[in-house]
Formats: C-alpha cells, sequence, structure tokens
C-alpha cells in the first residue's frame, strides 16, 4: 500500500522563467485518484544532472513508495534526467519503458527518442515519464495497474502481493469462456413458491455449525505485537517464573524479620537491575526501591513510613543507620519466585482472543511469537442491476448506490475479519456465473447480497446450483428481516467453499451477516462464545410480527440494580438502514399469536449483544 509520492518536474523553463507546468498536474491528478491515501510532494527543479540525482536520492530517503519524474528525456543537451536516475538507482526495469514507447509508437513515431528510465533505489519505485502532458497521460494508462503491485513487491508487502496474485487468477478464471446453464427466458414457468423449506433459527444455526466443521483448522506463528485479536491455537505454559527473584514490593529496606524491631545499620543501596550479591547481617539492613531484588539472607521489607532516620553522612547522600518502628513479619511486602506465575501454570487458554493484557503477559514470559488460528479468507460481492459504485458522483436512473460490500467490510472488520470486496455482479446468469467463479478463487467464504428471493432475475440460487453443483442447505429462514437468507457449499478448485447468500435489503444484509457468517467464523475459528446473551427490559410497547425478529436496539442501564433498558432505533423496515446505526444489540422477538399483538413496556426480552456501547450510557 502506497504511503507517499514525489512528483518532480524537471524543466529550465518552469523553474527559472515561472512557465507554466502542464505535465506535472497531470501526474498530480493520477497520484490523488489512484491512492487517495496517499502523502504526496511535487517540486520544480531545473535540468541539472546533480541536483536531479540528489532531489532522487532525498525522497528515497524519507520512505518515499514511488517518485515521477516528467521532463528532460529527449535529445537536447540538457536533458539529463535518464543519466541523473541511472546514477541513483540500484536495479532498472526495462519493461516499463518499453511497454510505454510501445503505446507511444501508436500515436507518434518521435516516441523512438524518448529515453526514459524506470528503475528502484532501497524502497522506492522511479520512473521518468516525457515533458508532453499528452505524452504523460497516455503513458498513465500503461503503467497504472501495476505500480500498486510493483510497490507490494518492492517493500515485500507479502499480504497486498498474495491479493495481487489472487486478482491475477480471478482474470484468468474470468477469462475464460463460462457460459451458465440457467435459462431465464421463460418468465411465466418461474416458480410461484419457493421450494425451500422454512427453518427455525435454531435448525439453521445447527445445521451451519454442523457444515462448518469441514473447515480444516489451519494455524499460523505471529509476532505476539502483532497478535491482539487473533485467537489462540494452543495452550501457552509458562515457561519460567514470574518473578524469577525474590522482589520488593514497596520502596523501604530489605531487613532480617528475626532482628524485629530497632537501629539497623544501612549497609547498601539495591535498584531495580541490580544484583546484590553479599549477604547480610544480622543488625543490617539494605535501602530497595520497588521491583528490587532482595539481598540474599533478608526476607522481608519495611516501608519507609515504618522506619525513622539515626544517622547519615555529613553530606546527607548516605544513610548510614535508622530505626524500625514495626517489627515486621516474615515475607512482609516481598514478592516470592513465581508468586505471580509460576512455571508450568497456563498463561492462555487455547481457544482464548488475545488482548492487550494478556500480549502483556506473553511478553513478560519470554514468548515472542504466539500460535493463532489462521481465519478463513472472506470476499464480499453484491448482485443487481440497479447497483452503481458508491464512488460514483452522478447517480443513474433508476439506479442506487451499493453500500452493502463497504458497510458488510466494516462490519467484518468490527468483528476481527478481514475480507477482500469482489464487486457488483449483474443479473444476467452467465455474468453472475463469471463474477461466482472469480470471487470463489479469492476465497474460503463468500458472502453475496441480493438475488436470493422470488423475482425473475433473482438468479443466485439456480446458478450456484446448477453451475457450481453446490448443495444449497437452506434457502428459507422463519426469521424478520431475511426470510430468503441461504447457506450452500460447492467444491471449488478441489476446495471446499462456503457461501452465505443475504437479502439485498441494507438492514437485512447487515442483521443476516451478523447472525450467520459472522457467527460461524466465530465457530470454525473456535473462538471461545457465541454472541453473548442477556435479559433486557423494553423500554416502550412493541409490535410484534409474525415471524420472530431480529430488532436493531440501543442498551442504558438506568439503575445498577435493574435490567437495561431497550430502546428500537426507530423505523425496523428492511430498507431503512438508520434503524442499525448505533445498535450494540439484536432484540430477539417472538411472533405475534392470537390475542398477544405486542409486547408491553417493561417485558424481558433476550438480547444478543452485537456491538459495543458508549460507557455514557451506563
Amino acid at each position: 500500500m502506497m504511503k507517499a509520492a514525489a512528483i518532480i518536474t524537471v524543466s529550465d523553463s518552469c523553474f527559472k522563467d515561472n512557465l507554466k507546468d502542464k505535465s506535472g498536474p497531470a501526474l498530480l491528478e493520477f497520484v490523488r485518484q489512484n491512492f487517495p491515501d496517499a502523502n504526496i510532494y511535487k517540486i520544480i527543479i531545473p535540468d541539472e544532472k546533480e541536483i536531479i540525482e540528489q532531489e532522487l536520492k532525498y525522497f528515497c530517503s524519507s520512505n518515499i513508495n514511488l517518485i515521477l519524474t516528467t521532463g528532460g528525456t529527449g535529445l537536447g543537451p540538457r536533458d539529463v534526467t535518464p543519466e541523473a536516475t541511472k546514477a541513483v538507482i540500484y536495479k532498472e526495469i526495462p519493461a516499463i519503458t518499453t511497454a510505454m514507447t510501445i503505446e507511444s509508437l501508436k500515436k507518434t513515431p518521435m516516441a523512438m527518442l524518448s529515453r526514459a528510465v524506470a528503475g528502484v533505489r532501497d524502497r522506492t519505485l522511479i520512473i521518468n515519464f516525457p515533458g508532453s502532458k499528452k505524452a504523460v497521460t497516455e503513458c498513465l494508462e500503461v503503467v497504472k495497474d501495476v505500480l500498486p503491485h510493483a510497490i507490494s513487491l518492492i517493500n515485500n508487502e507479502l499480504s497486498e502481493v498474495r491479493t495481487m496474485h489472487d486478482r491475477m487468477q480471478v482474470q484468468h478464471i474470468c477469462g475464460r469462456n463460462i457460459s451458465s446453464s440457467v435459462d431465464i427466458s421463460k418468465v411465466a414457468l418461474r416458480p410461484r413458491e419457493s421450494p425451500y423449506q422454512m427453518l427455525e433459527m435454531t435448525e439453521a444455526f445447527n445445521l451451519i455449525d454442523a457444515v462448518m466443521m469441514q473447515w480444516e483448522e489451519q494455524v499460523e506463528v505471529v509476532p505476539v505485537e502483532n497478535s491482539v485479536g487473533r485467537v489462540v491455537a494452543q495452550d501457552i505454559i509458562a515457561k519460567e517464573p514470574m518473578p524469577p527473584f525474590p522482589a520488593s514490593v514497596k520502596d523501604g529496606y530489605a531487613c532480617l524479620s528475626l532482628d524485629g524491631a530497632g537501629v539497623r545499620k544501612v549497609r547498601a543501596a539495591v535498584t531495580a537491575g541490580e544484583t546484590p550479591l553479599t549477604p547480610l547481617l544480622p543488625g543490617e539492613c539494605a535501602r530497595v526501591n520497588t521491583g528490587a531484588p532482595l539481598p540474599l539472607g533478608t526476607d522481608c521489607v519495611v516501608q519507609v513510613e515504618d522506619t525513622k532516620l539515626i544517622k547519615a553522612s555529613a553530606d546527607h547522600k548516605t544513610e548510614l543507620e535508622i530505626e524500625v518502628l514495626v517489627a515486621p513479619q516474615p515475607h512482609q511486602d516481598v514478592r516470592a519466585i513465581g508468586s505471580d506465575i509460576s512455571v508450568g501454570s497456563l498463561l492462555v487458554e487455547k481457544g482464548n482472543v488475545i488482548d492487550a493484557a494478556q500480549i502483556g503477559v506473553l511478553a513478560g514470559a519470554g514468548y515472542l511469537n504466539v500460535p493463532v488460528m489462521v481465519y478463513p479468507k472472506v470476499a464480499i460481492l453484491s448482485t443487481g442491476n440497479e447497483l452503481q459504485e458508491p464512488t460514483d458522483e452522478v447517480l443513474k436512473p433508476s439506479h442506487i448506490r451499493d453500500s452493502n460490500r463497504m458497510m458488510l467490510k466494516a462490519l467484518f472488520k468490527e468483528h476481527g475479519y478481514d475480507s477482500v470486496d469482489c464487486g457488483i455482479a449483474r443479473d444476467d446468469p452467465t455474468e453472475l456465473a463469471r463474477a461466482l467463479a472469480g470471487a470463489l478463487a479469492r476465497c474460503d467464504v463468500l458472502v453475496c447480497t441480493g438475488g436470493v428471493s422470488m423475482g425473475d432475475r433473482d438468479l443466485l440460487k439456480p446458478v450456484l446450483a446448477k453451475d457450481f453443483g453446490a448443495e444449497i442447505h437452506f434457502g428459507r429462514v422463519r426469521m424478520k428481516p431475511g426470510k430468503p437468507s441461504t447457506f450452500a457449499t460447492c467444491r471449488f478448485q478441489d476446495k471446499m467453499k462456503f457461501i452465505f447468500a443475504l437479502p439485498g435489503n441494507p438492514v437485512s444484509a447487515y442483521v443476516c451477516c451478523l447472525l450467520f457468517p459472522v457467527r460461524a467464523l466465530r465457530q470454525c475459528t473456535r473462538r471461545r462464545g457465541a454472541f453473548a446473551r442477556c435479559g433486557v427490559r423494553l423500554a416502550h410497547d412493541v409490535a410484534l410480527d409474525a415471524r420472530p425478529e431480529y430488532a436493531r436496539a440501543v442498551l442504558r442501564w438506568p439503575r445498577p440494580d435493574d435490567l437495561p433498558h431497550a430502546t428500537l432505533l426507530g423505523n425496523q423496515c428492511s430498507s431503512r438502514l438508520l434503524s442499525a446505526c448505533g445498535a450494540g444489540a439484536l432484540l430477539e422477538l417472538p411472533p405475534a399469536a392470537p390475542g398477544a399483538a405486542q409486547l408491553a413496556a417493561g417485558s424481558v426480552v433476550t438480547a444478543l449483544i452485537t456491538g459495543r456501547f458508549d460507557l455514557t450510557t451506563l
């Protein structure tokens, strides 16, 4: 991932005569559009080889990932940018400039006269571009797709490199002549009722749990400082005691408890990190700081507050005698060897999610690396002809911006899982099959939204079944929102793939993502415990639906001795995403029954704790 870029315009006229720089802004706009998070530095310098070399070296030493120069690549006597670049780089990448030349030759034979250079110095990629704005624009089109991968390779960013390799594999797969066997031409023959049995939620959960057991458990070892939020793959046992020596709990004096109260000769001072070698004799003591080791022969510490100074050196820099006012007890204010952690004790249990405190324990116990569970790779795919990218400035007629992918990616991140965005698939069998093939090549768990209801363009289930041989474990669940939620598996490229197809309405996608794929990931990675459940009291009357409902709510604690009070967040319509904003819980509301169409304020229901809480509500 690129963090910073430098744009250097090499031009005597722009530098000395203050003429307008035309090609530099084109590079600037390109970097802004393609690397929006990068810091960008732009300068104009004269056609002087020494100055060009100096600036290139400066930026390379400043953690700049990419340097783009424009100008000075021709045959003029002061066109020295290639020479300066060659003097700086450690590795040349001739194919980049060759590709730019080939493309430019399609426009003009004068491209043969360009002498641009591309190469690497340390962790910085440097590319020369011509001085013409038109030529710069054309050359940028040639190199723009390879720049992120090149920067990842140079910086040894293995995860980014793997992602790019996955994308290349996807492009290879999708480039094949994949066609779907699903026929959508006979609209009148489409099913009028769902062929899938309606499952209760408990049945759906049990089925997912059983199927996800097929996930092959994998373990990797990561540095302890990078392990926060990861699931420990095995019990971790203490290999040394903590503390490894008798240590003082307080600032004071190490003494022999048998001496009782009375005057002591202060023989030495011991601070943390020192190793006292000479034992103390009866009637002697040693001044110690908190955490310091006790001298041999001592068995207690007397705090400063329980002593009185009797005698000091003339310059008051050394205590010579003190009086112990209260007779100490054996082991008083002493941390014994292994009193915090004994050898062989359990530091972290398998299945625990590592937090900051456990990282401290592991680091203190000498564990630099930790075995953790490898999480399944998750991919997110949206379907629908009406969808367009949220980055599009102009909304097309009868279209909506796709919020689901960005929302679900953030939702997975909130719960500790990374995911990849596989874009939007159109409601066409062949296009959908190609998008599914591409997505399945990149993941273990695929989460799709849209295309699972009863419309003539809801194609996900038939395409999965007919084109991928998927087993549809369930296609309907008795719940609100999310009745058409689907769970399927298939073998793709000799690996088992787990597919969660969720409704396209944003709230349905949000709720069902929590209940199905997020919960499934917690189960298959042996994460201890699913979502916590607790009783909550309704803050107001709530109307019930014919189906069990998962209502988005915020919890508040009006009194310490009462259950938390739950307030539903606005209109619970499945397309109204505002009802999920700020929700820390999903209320499990029962279905309506004859004579019981609502629950009164004060009624107690079960809540799934799915989010964080603002402590100001406590």
